[in-house]
C-alpha cells in the first residue's frame, strides 16, 4: 500500500482523472498509482529512467533532500527512544521519470509516496517545480519555499512512521474488509491527515532544536497543505467538491492536523482516527 498522493475506489479513480486533466497529466499514470494502493495491479510497461545510484547526492536539490530526511531522522529517534522503543531509518529514493519500486512502478505523475515494503520514501524532484508552479503552493525562490518543500518530505516520513507503530497493516486490513469505497476512501483521509500531523510534529522538534523556523515558513506549509487538499483540486479541475472521493482531506484539514502536531510535539496528538475529530 504506497501511501502519499494516492486513492482507493471508483470516486478516487474519477477524481484523479479531474486532476490529471487539471494538471496536464495522463490520467492513467494517477490511477496506475492508485491501484498500487490496494496491492492490485503493477504497472512494468517502462523501465526505470536509469540505474539506480547509492550514497548522499551531489546536487543542491539532492542535497537538501538528505538534510530534510537527516533533520527528521534526529528527531523521530529522539521521540522513538523516550517511548523506549527504536525508530528504524528509511531510505529515500530520488528519480526522474519513473523508477521500479516494492509496491510497483514508480512515475512522476503520482508525485511522492512511501513504500511499506521496502520502507522507502520516492521522490521524482521535478515534484517540487509542479509545487510552485502547477500547485502554487508556495513562493518560488523563498526560503519559506524550502519549508513548504520539507513539510512535502516529512508528510511521507509521517507514513514510515505510520508503518513502524503498525498503523499501516490495520488500514490495509480494515480496508478490504469494507465494501463502500467511500468508507475505504474516509480511512485513507484518516491516514493521510495523521501523516500531516506527524510532519507537524517532525517540525515542532526541528523548531525547538534549530531556533530557525519562522512564522512565513509555517505560513507556506500552510499554503502548500492548502494547495494540494483534496477539496482545492477538486474545485479547481470541476468547479465543486465531492467529499466522498476525498483520500488526502480537504485544505482546512490538513492545515489542522499539521498544526496539532506542530503545537504539541506529541504523536499523540494525532488521532485522526478518532472520527469526531475529523
Amino acid at each position: 500500500m504506497p501511501v502519499g498522493r494516492g486513492g482507493l475506489g471508483i470516486g478516487t479513480i474519477v477524481v484523479l482523472g479531474l486532476i490529471g486533466w487539471a494538471l496536464g497529466i495522463d490520467p492513467r499514470l494517477l490511477i496506475g498509482g492508485a491501484e498500487m494502493i490496494s496491492g492490485g495491479s503493477q504497472t512494468q510497461q517502462q523501465q526505470p529512467s536509469k540505474p539506480m545510484q547509492t550514497g548522499t547526492p551531489d546536487d543542491r536539490t539532492g542535497q537538501f533532500v538528505a538534510a530534510v530526511l537527516g533533520d527528521t531522522e534526529d528527531a523521530w529517534k529522539s521521540i522513538f527512544q523516550a517511548g523506549g522503543q527504536t525508530y528504524r531509518e528509511p531510505k529515500l529514493r530520488l528519480f526522474t521519470g519513473a523508477e521500479q519500486s516494492a509496491c510497483g512502478f514508480a512515475q512522476s505523475a503520482m508525485g511522492p509516496f512511501y513504500c511499506p515494503n521496502d520502507q522507502r520514501v520516492y521522490l521524482d524532484t521535478a515534484f517540487f517545480q509542479e509545487l510552485q508552479t502547477k500547485f502554487r503552493g508556495c513562493p518560488a525562490g523563498s526560503n519559506a519555499c524550502e519549508f513548504s518543500q520539507a513539510y512535502v518530505i516529512a508528510h511521507e516520513i509521517g507514513h514510515h512512521v505510520q508503518n513502524l507503530l503498525g498503523v499501516l497493516p490495520k488500514v490495509r486490513e480494515q480496508q478490504q474488509a469494507m465494501s463502500s469505497k467511500a468508507e475505504q476512501n474516509q480511512l485513507q483521509v484518516m491516514v493521510e491527515l495523521q501523516a500531516d500531523c506527524l510532519a507537524g510534529v517532525w517540525a515542532h522538534h526541528s523548531r525547538e532544536r534549530w531556533k530557525s523556523i519562522t512564522e512565513d515558513d509555517v505560513n507556506a506549509a500552510m499554503q502548500t497543505a492548502s494547495a494540494i487538499g483534496d477539496d482545492t483540486l477538486q474545485r479547481r479541475a470541476q468547479g465543486y467538491v465531492v467529499p466522498d472521493a476525498f483520500t488526502h482531506g480537504s485544505a482546512e484539514q490538513r492545515k489542522r492536523w499539521f498544526m496539532a502536531g506542530l503545537n504539541s510535539g506529541k504523536p499523540s496528538a494525532c488521532n485522526t482516527f478518532a472520527a469526531a475529530q475529523l
